[in-house]
């Protein structure tokens, strides 16, 4: 049974979802809920598998709580629910650490297919979003907020626990970023990301002594 969240500051979108996921026996949608905030507040409560998330909200929006929910919770897959079909929206939630890119508008059987999908650890975009990424996309995805700072902690040296410590976040969080890091650059190894951190200006101003 995959447990679903389903998260849209419009009701009538909200319940929708609910009632076509709920006619699938291997579906659990366990709550529906009208902002980001709301989602981080109760994801220990719920613990959901996939996340259906609404991309603008008032409050905290889609992809601020993707972020968020991804460093308490790394396993959660996030599948952007929105009405815009631009690359730089998709690529934006892409690098945000969301498995997948649905729009509203997308027929009841492709919601279903892209939970199946994120859940063997697929990545989904529904036709609308694939085809909104054209060749001449940028094929790199981009450090999010938080990633360029642990980045910035990373390269002056300093260890997995050290950066916990410095952001007041746990080990395994530094871990998953640094984690994702390395994927999204193409860089394996520490020294690399100092290089990278040197070469793009991430450590000017730092006093860092490298």
């Amino acid at each position: 049974m995959t447990k679903v969240v389903v998260v849209d500051d419009h009701p009538m979108v909200a319940e929708g979802i609910e009632a076509i996921l709920e006619s699938y026996d291997d579906i659990d949608v366990v709550a529906t809920l009208s902002d980001g905030q709301q989602i981080i507040d109760r994801l220990d409560e719920l613990s959901p598998d996939v996340i259906l998330m609404d991309l603008n909200m008032p409050g905290l929006g889609g992809l601020s709580a993707t972020e968020m929910i991804l460093e308490r919770a790394p396993d959660t897959r996030i599948l952007i629910l929105s009405m815009h079909d631009t690359p730089e929206y998709i690529s934006n939630a892409l690098s945000h650490g969301a498995r997948g890119y649905i729009l509203k508008d997308v027929p009841t059987e492709e919601i279903k297919l892209a939970i199946d999908t994120v859940m063997t650890g697929a990545r989904y975009l529904c036709t609308g979003a694939e085809g909104a990424l054209t060749p001449d996309s940028p094929s790199r995805e981009q450090l999010t907020n938080r990633e360029q700072t642990v980045l910035l902690e990373l390269a002056q040296g300093k260890s997995n626990k050290e950066v916990a410590l410095a952001l007041d976040i746990s080990v395994r969080t530094v871990e998953t970023h640094r984690k994702n890091i390395k994927r999204k650059l193409g860089i394996s190894s520490t020294a690399g990301l100092t290089r990278y951190a040197l070469e793009h200006g991430v450590l000017q101003g730092t006093g860092a002594n490298l």
